[in-house]
């Protein structure tokens, strides 16, 4: 008896882990989305060595950064997204930071440059991982036709990886990665390089992902990414139309 009962007790243990894993993968492919993205509105396409630089230095504390707009991928609340002043900046005073903890897994809080569409590009920011449980990140995103189709590159402080994903009509799909030390409380670089169906991926100045997709072959808009609960910092966001 004693015998049957701890083999039930295996079975229904077996069972929630497979549940888990299953509703896991669930949620990771967005089968569980929050609301229909609004469509974007239009903005002008930047032709090759167009550029756009952000330091938010001249942004009211507070407030959403001039020429840009919030958004959100997948469940959860919208993202707090504002100036705030910080004595580590890369460019002083002023970083922008999501400062949302909801902790709602499948949740990506995005801020968005309405001012233009790149196709070909190279893009930067700055970022520090400051805290977070459910995760601890920061990325860049580019060629976004809205809130739910768009490419992100992103690092996570939790995880200890950096990841390439595109997002299709909510859904988020992993393609390329690596494996390495993301540190949290520091500033790192992250920069996307996007020619044609081509996208390397830097962190700090090295190479650590190049890839192939044709997901999004048109221009789209380009901005920040979090996730969850991470209270991430950027500051010095750069991009150039190649």
């Amino acid at each position: 008896m004693q015998m049957k009962k701890s083999i039930w007790v295996l079975i229904a243990i077996a069972a929630v882990l497979v549940l888990g894993v299953a509703l896991s993968e669930l949620r990771e492919r967005g089968f569980f989305p929050s609301y229909a993205a609004p469509p974007e509105k239009p903005a002008p396409l930047q032709t090759a060595g167009q550029t756009q630089n952000y330091n938010f230095d001249s942004d009211k504390a507070g407030e959403i950064p001039a020429g840009f707009h919030v958004a959100r991928t997948g469940q959860g609340t919208e993202g707090k997204w504002v100036v705030m002043a910080d004595s580590t900046a890369p460019s002083k005073p002023n970083v922008v930071a999501q400062t949302s903890r909801d902790r709602t897994d499948y949740r990506f809080p995005l801020l968005i440059a309405d001012q233009g569409s790149f196709k070909d590009l190279e893009i930067s920011v700055k970022f520090k991982a400051v805290e977070g449980e459910v995760d601890r990140a920061g990325g860049l995103v580019f060629r976004l036709k809205d809130a739910n189709n768009y490419y992100i590159g992103r690092a996570n402080a939790l995880e200890d990886n950096y990841r390439l994903y595109h997002v299709v009509n909510g859904s988020r799909r992993q393609f390329a990665g690596a494996n390495f030390k993301v540190t949290s409380g520091d500033w790192h670089e992250l920069k996307v390089e996007c020619v044609g169906n081509k996208i390397i991926c830097y962190y700090d100045g090295q190479k650590k992902i190049e890839a192939t997709d044709d997901t999004f072959k048109d221009a789209g808009k380009m901005g920040l990414w979090t996730k969850a609960d991470s209270l991430t910092y950027f500051d010095d966001l750069h991009v150039i139309a190649k």
